[in-house]
């Protein structure tokens, strides 16, 4: 049965960062693509008018892509603002107002997790919940404990198929290509499981560091700010197994079998980096302990994955800022070949950003008598970074009612689950240099076989 489209948008934290950066040109190509064809409401705390939101938003489209004069006036049409305190419940009855004669309304959260509960309850209490969607910002919740909490209150007012927590990561399209790449092509599916595998390893480097974000970092480090959500989200892209049927729910049951099967880290498997200067930040402690990255070797209880390791890490200020996957190949012996030492690993590479390449490493024969080879690279996927910007794509997907793109509580437990024994100060952090590719404790404590495969700067052969 096709799900009932949103008629209404709210969105809370109109005047806010995210909102700049990213709510705005995804509107706007929303307007464009012909799918955004009801009343905007937008709401913050921020003593404006509706002028001052439209000249807001004007700005955000000229810094971030460019405003399309049309559309830009079509949106201006559609936009209402509320100025209100998210504690007061006048601001909700002003919301019910607005929504008119709006029967199915989305409701996004783009506030701090803090606000997320308030903001429900205000919701709720003012019957603007009824038939409604909510869409919500990572982090949800900052451990296991917590996101259970966050979990029960939103789903007093709103119904868990009705609960759309975002993250981004999973509306990439370079993600969701891991997943088609896989089981579109028998070849790669028939060695995706230990037989052939020897490792798998995620690298999710940044060549910049918190960009004045000190307060807001000091409440979450690397952990929780990627590893928890978007790199196991493209764990369980390279891993889960095919849905037996279609539906947004099957592909979700997959995803979260795959994350249940993922053994909780423990502090042995896990390297925390601080890079120096870290604590200079504005808004930093003096002697804070948090994270600016993170590796981690994660272990797949489950037939497919017996024994494969899977390493992920993440960093703040690294050489080149880029996510890749490296699949490393087992090797056979063979006689007939003349070389005496093991040949590189073959390996499948998945560059997701900046561009979208997917390799393949090989060996082949050099001229002459001996079968003696040298390792290339064959670029099997070359295409354009995505046109659909993730906010456009998931926006659009939570006013049709789609949740396959968006993370289930299942699923946000089962993360918390994994990382939860290696949060905060539950081990050493060690320090590394900006521009270097994390702390030297990494190269050794948790290191895949072969060593970490870094990223270029640039496209070109491993």
């Amino acid at each position: 049965m096709t799900a009932q489209r949103s008629d209404a948008l709210v969105f809370f934290g109109a005047t806010g960062d995210l909102a700049y950066k990213q709510i705005f040109p995804a509107l706007q190509a929303m307007v464009q693509h012909g799918k955004l064809d009801m009343p905007v409401i937008g709401v913050a705390k921020s003593g404006w008018n509706l002028q001052q939101l439209l000249d807001r938003a004007h700005a955000s489209l000229v810094e971030h892509g460019g405003v399309d004069e049309a559309a830009y006036q079509k949106l201006s049409k559609q936009l209402v603002y509320i100025d209100g305190d998210y504690q007061d419940d006048s601001t909700y009855q002003q919301i019910h107002k607005a929504l008119g004669q709006a029967k199915s309304p989305l409701h996004y959260l783009a506030v701090p997790a803090s606000l997320f509960g308030t903001v429900a309850t205000g919701l709720g209490k003012a019957g603007c919940a009824n038939n409604a969607r909510v869409v919500i910002e990572k982090p949800f919740g900052r451990d296991l404990k917590s996101a259970q909490e966050l979990n029960t209150v939103l789903q007093k007012y709103f119904p868990e198929q009705s609960i759309y927590r975002i993250d981004h990561f999973l509306g990439k399209e370079p993600v969701q290509n891991l997943v088609y790449f896989r089981f579109a092509n028998p070849l790669i599916e028939a060695v995706w499981n230990h037989r052939h595998i020897s490792s798998v390893q995620i690298t999710m480097a940044e060549n910049f560091g918190i960009k004045g974000r000190g307060k807001m970092y000091e409440e979450l480090g690397a952990i929780r700010d990627v590893v928890q959500n978007h790199m196991l989200q493209v764990v369980a892209a390279l891993a889960l197994e095919s849905p037996g049927k279609a539906g947004h729910e099957a592909w979700r049951d997959e995803r979260a079998k795959l994350l249940k099967a993922v053994k909780p880290l423990s502090k042995a498997d896990t390297v925390r980096g601080q890079y120096t200067g870290y604590r200079n930040e504005e808004g930093v402690a003096a002697s804070s302990l948090v994270e600016t990255y993170a590796a981690v070797k994660l272990t797949i209880e489950n037939d497919r994955w017996q024994g494969v390791p899977f390493y992920v890490r993440a960093g703040k200020f690294m050489p080149v800022t880029s996510t890749e996957v490296l699949v490393r190949l087992k090797q056979n012996d063979h006689p007939v070949l003349n070389e005496d030492e093991p040949s590189d690993f073959g390996y499948l590479r998945f560059r997701i950003s900046p561009e979208v390449v997917l390799g393949m490493g090989v060996r082949v024969k050099k001229p002459g008598e001996q079968m003696l080879g040298e390792s290339m690279e064959m670029i099997v996927h070359d295409q354009p970074p995505d046109q659909m910007t993730p906010y456009e794509r998931l926006l659009t997907d939570a006013t049709n009612g789609d949740s396959m793109l968006f993370a289930r509580e299942d699923s946000v437990e089962e993360s918390w689950r994994i990382v939860d024994p290696v949060l905060d100060d539950a081990t050493e952090l060690f320090y590394y240099n900006p521009g270097t590719w994390g702390p030297e404790e990494a190269e050794f404590a948790v290191k895949p076989e072969g060593g970490w495969h870094n990223p270029a700067e640039k496209e070109e052969a491993v």
